[in-house]
């Protein structure tokens, strides 16, 4: 994600407004700028039924990376997870489970059975698995957002908020791309069990080539609800991934099942039509390079290691305005990475599109006594 979600403004002073979404609530994040393009009461309590598995997966992806675990070792399947009611992988006490095809049962089929066998094999049990959950959230910057199980069934106090879906999702798909594969797979089932169980309750997945992710959740206080992501090329940005725009929708409480579907396509369609995307700046391309006291070099190059891209409202990219805005005087020592300044976007009309924290891109060393002595002279005389 180029930016946090809790630093950036929306798009423009005046969006492009959204069609009607019938859902409780939703978010549609711009995950490419880290903008947020429409919402309807991101902030609002809600349960999130099967989405609690996103935070489940988290912590799961995270343990592989860790070495914790791996993907081959099995782990095996408690009473308590056999029990676990809800949608199912249909695993029972007597097996031993490879973590891979837990990972797919918990994801693919939303197996409340494969979530809860995960969560103590990773923690050792469920309930220390919740406080890692919770944990996590906060971490995360999940404020509003209480865990009290690994599987979503409804229980006091398990909440969140679509925004704090955004986050996580987005979180997820960063922080670990080497797992957010299992999210676009479509038919899965472990040997054995019923044939009529594998497929993938994302229906996106079937009608849009261009979603992969995320995920389903359905109780009766929820409603239907939908992580789904997408990434459709955009011209100018590029060849290969660097070139494509990912959006995220976070559907929250609608009717049904297909409702939930056609909402989100809806919303997802109207992000890529509504706005354009533009590259300001290029990878360690330099937005300024102001003047350095007291530094081995008189200059400090100030961007962003992965550049700058914007969304805005569709056929305003052209004029697009940005200055500067920075301390004076920058004094030495500068490391590379640090936080100095922000890069302010407006439309030609002065409307504010969003504000861009700036970091060092090369590291400014301290200079020498004289140098530093010599400066400080010059600094007094200003």
């Amino acid at each position: 994600m180029a930016l946090s979600l809790t630093m950036l403004a929306p798009a423009v002073a005046q969006m492009p407004q959204p069609p009607e979404i019938a859902a409780r609530a939703y978010v549609l994040l711009d995950v490419t700028t880290g903008q947020v393009l429409a919402s309807k009461d991101p902030d609002a309590p809600v349960e999130p039924a099967s989405l609690t598995k996103l935070m489940s997966a988290y912590l799961v992806f995270d343990a592989l990376r860790a070495g914790k675990i791996t993907l081959t070792q099995t782990f095996g399947v408690s009473e308590r997870a056999w029990k676990t009611p809800g949608s199912r992988m249909f695993i029972e006490p007597r097996m031993q489970v490879p973590v891979e095809d837990l990972i797919k049962g918990m994801i693919v089929q939303s197996g409340n059975d494969a979530t809860v066998a995960l969560a103590e094999g990773v923690a050792g049990s469920v309930d220390r698995f919740v406080e890692l959950m919770n944990q996590q959230a906060k971490a995360l910057g999940m404020t509003a957002t209480g865990y009290r199980n690994p599987e979503g069934l409804t229980a006091p106090g398990h909440i969140t908020t679509a925004r704090d879906l955004a986050t996580l999702s987005t979180r997820l798909m960063n922080d670990f791309p080497q797992y957010v594969g299992y999210y676009s797979i479509q038919r899965y089932r472990y040997p054995g069990t019923p044939a009529t169980n594998d497929t993938n309750r994302n229906l996106l997945l079937f009608r849009d080539p261009t979603v992969d992710g995320l995920k389903t959740g359905h109780t009766d206080a929820a409603g239907y609800c939908l992580v789904a992501t997408a990434r459709r090329p955009v011209p100018g940005l590029g060849d290969g991934p660097a070139g494509q725009r990912r959006l995220l929708s976070v559907m929250l409480g609608a009717s049904s099942e297909n409702a939930r579907a056609a909402e989100s396509q809806k919303l997802l369609n109207w992000g890529y039509t509504a706005f354009d995307t533009v590259r300001l700046l290029a990878a360690n391309q330099p937005a300024a390079e102001p003047r350095v006291w007291k530094g081995k070099s008189d200059t400090v190059k100030l961007g962003r290691v992965e550049g700058v891209i914007v969304s805005v409202p569709a056929g305003e990219g052209s004029g697009l305005k940005s200055d500067v805005v920075r301390p004076d005087p920058l004094v030495a020592p500068l490391q590379k990475g640090q936080g100095v300044g922000t890069l302010r976007v407006t439309t030609a009309a002065g409307q504010s599109v969003v504000e861009v924290p700036l970091t060092v891109l090369e590291t400014v060393e301290e200079a020498g006594i004289f140098g530093r002595a010599w400066d400080a002279l010059r600094l007094w005389i200003q």
